[in-house]
């Protein structure tokens, strides 16, 4: 099975972001306060502490728009939080759900049919090792269970 790592929004685009650029759907993040309860920033793969701002936006992790190019919301810390490193451990945010969507990805950034799933937590690493060991699959997504929303990426390490 193939080493992993979980890989966090590029830096690039998350200051875009929290300096005002627009989203997905061209549209200024909204910005609200966490009441501490799951609110997962996609960049440091931290959640966003009770208090802090942080913002809501539409988010299309792919480089360009296509059928399977799906958008929809995220959250980052309002302020300036530095990118999680890329790597093998499950990222803190992966550990408030009890279950997460995993689905692969071919090179042409489409939805590989038959990889998606839903996996138990503890699950992650060895499902996306298993997708990642056909070489058809470039990467996977994690993705929430209950709204769908992206959470982060695997790769191979």
């Amino acid at each position: 099975m193939p080493a992993i790592r979980f890989v966090p929004l590029d830096t690039a685009t998350v200051r875009a972001l929290q300096r005002g650029g627009p989203d997905a759907y061209g549209f200024e993040a909204e910005i609200a306060v966490s009441d501490g309860d799951g609110m997962p920033c996609r960049h440091c793969l931290a959640n966003i502490d009770e208090g802090e701002k942080y913002l809501i936006l539409a988010h299309r992790p792919f480089p360009v728009e296509q059928p399977f190019a799906e958008t929809g919301p995220i959250f980052l810390h309002a302020c300036e939080c530095e990118a999680a490193e890329a790597g093998p451990a499950l990222p803190e945010i992966l550990t408030q759900s009890p279950r997460y969507i995993l689905r692969g990805y071919g090179r042409d950034d489409r939805i590989r049919y038959g990889s998606g799933k839903v996996v138990e937590q503890a699950d992650i690493a060895a499902y996306a090792q298993q997708l990642l060991a056909d070489p058809a699959i470039a990467y996977v997504h994690v993705r929430s269970a209950t709204n769908n929303c992206y959470q982060a990426r695997i790769e191979r390490a």
